[in-house]
């Protein structure tokens, strides 16, 4: 279908290597002077009536269902538990440089929004506090390059994902609470198993918080998948050993049949499932170990482990009635 389209649009145009030429031919910045020229000409041609019309039916520009005010009592409680765990809160920019999402994960561009000043909306925080984790862990190697100084960073951010979601009731934009820890491989997966177990207690004791916050939280389950085809078994078995010692109101196992993260995650990732008061199981948070920061820092030896909690839902669908 793309094919078709692209084949219609380049014959209506003209220009037979249209895509091409636009692609590698041109700078980006006189890309950017193109894009910028046509789409002021667009908006200059948009009546105020046509505004309307067009937020009204633009599935991107419709307003979140979630009261800002129960978003806003959750991140505060949140940023203030993550700071005594010692996650440093990052406020980021709504748009990050092109390329950020696929250049490291091999997600396809079309589900991120890109815009016409060679940049892109955020459609995953992750992504960003990787390059913001590479950053600093850059600095810590230049000082020491064989420095285990871990940065852990945190952002809670709206989002906007470009593909069609055709669950009713779901907009393709939504706040998410990210969790990344940034270190170096410090041999028999002792970073692996500190940062999991770090990032598994934090999002616990968030949901944690979150009923004390009046969300009405029923059960909690947590779900590991081994990617490493049995060799950290015990050491994933050892994490989730000290959680459930920790949170004995939890349940804890593992899940070798998933299938979703394969391929993007290495040695393990996890979901944390809350079960509503009505009896909804949901997903909540999911998360795993990644290559970002080696891949951005051309270095092997560095490790990071990601994490996304689905605040919106979750001060949503466990909200109190009225």
């Amino acid at each position: 279908m793309e094919e078709r389209l692209l084949g219609r649009v380049t014959r209506a145009a003209g220009v037979p290597d249209l895509v091409s030429v636009l692609a590698e031919r041109l700078t980006p910045t006189d890309l950017q002077s193109l894009m910028l020229a046509v789409y002021a000409a667009r908006a200059g041609r948009v009546a105020p009536a046509e505004l309307l019309a067009s937020y009204e039916r633009n599935r991107f520009a419709g307003p979140s269902p979630a009261d800002p005010r129960v978003l806003a009592v959750f991140d505060a409680a949140a940023f203030a538990l993550l700071g005594e765990l010692g996650y440093a809160g990052v406020e980021l920019s709504p748009l990050s440089p092109l390329g950020t999402v696929g250049a490291v994960t091999g997600v396809s561009q079309h589900k991120v929004l890109t815009t016409s000043r060679n940049s892109e909306v955020l459609a995953d925080s992750t992504n960003v506090l990787a390059l913001e984790s590479a950053a600093r862990r850059r600095d810590l190697l230049r000082r020491d390059p064989r420095s285990r100084d871990r940065v852990r960073l945190c952002a809670s951010h709206r989002l906007v994902r470009g593909q069609f979601f055709d669950r009713p009731g779901t907009l393709p934009h939504f706040r998410l609470l990210a969790l990344t820890t940034a270190g170096r491989d410090e041999g028999s997966f002792r970073f692996e198993t500190a940062a999991l177990t770090e990032q598994l207690d934090a999002h616990l004791r968030l949901l944690a918080e979150g009923r004390r916050e009046g969300l009405l939280i029923d059960r909690v389950r947590v779900s590991v998948t081994d990617l490493s085809q049995g060799v950290r078994r015990d050491a994933l078995t050892s994490v989730l050993d000290v959680l459930a010692a920790r949170h004995p109101e939890v349940a804890f196992g593992f899940d070798d049949e998933r299938e979703q993260g394969r391929g993007y995650y290495r040695d393990a990732c996890f979901f944390v499932h809350a079960t509503t008061a009505g009896g909804d199981e949901l997903l909540i948070t999911d998360g795993g170990f990644t290559d970002w920061t080696a891949q951005l820092l051309s270095n092997a030896k560095e490790r990071l482990l990601i994490s996304g909690a689905g605040t919106e839902r979750l001060c949503i669908r466990f909200a109190a009635p009225g």
